[in-house]
């Protein structure tokens, strides 16, 4: 167990490596099996699930694509709220099979409004991924299919996700240390 400080808060070890790379695998194995005909355009959410998109796709055996799109409603380390979509999707979605990539899940704020914009493009389908879900925290109804971990409704950081912009390159999972 290591100790990590970012800025003004300081962070424990959470979920090692070894552990999310398993479960990362596991996710890209049900995907495969389940989308193994659609050739599923994956949508990346960023910043936060670059690293976990990366991985998945490492682990993807079946023809697919990928695109990022970028929304914004953290700051620090509570949610805004506020979804501001920063850079939009170009790609055709029309009959597409579609899969959110997430790094994770907590009120579905974020997923749900971005599930009814895809929506609006007339995709076959959409798919939620997530590397992380909080189903302590989600305030919507949301079908998130493809789930790599369930968490506590703790603040987390590492694999992608940040305090403040710090420590997405940390490799393990980190929780805050009150």
């Amino acid at each position: 167990m290591s100790i990590v400080k970012i800025k003004d808060k300081t962070f424990r070890t959470f979920i090692p490596e070894d552990q999310i790379t398993e479960r990362v695998k596991a996710v890209a194995e049900r995907i495969n099996k389940d989308l193994a005909d659609k050739n599923p355009l994956f949508l990346a959410v960023l910043n936060g699930s670059f690293i976990f998109a990366a991985d998945l796709m490492r682990y993807i055996t079946i023809p697919c694509e990928i695109s990022f799109v970028k929304l914004a409603s953290y700051q620090g380390t509570t949610s805004t709220g506020v979804i501001k979509e920063v850079i939009g999707l170009n790609e055709e979605l029309a009959g597409r099979t579609v899969v959110i990539l997430e790094d994770i899940v907590d009120t579905g704020f974020t997923i749900k409004r971005m599930i009814e914009t895809l929506g609006t493009r007339g995709p076959e389908s959409v798919h939620v991924c997530t590397l992380l879900l909080k189903p302590g925290k989600l305030q919507v109804p949301l079908n998130v299919e493809y789930v790599a971990m369930e968490i506590p409704n703790d603040f987390i950081v590492g694999y992608g996700l940040d305090y403040d912009q710090q420590g997405r390159n940390l490799r393990d999972i980190y929780t805050l240390v009150e």
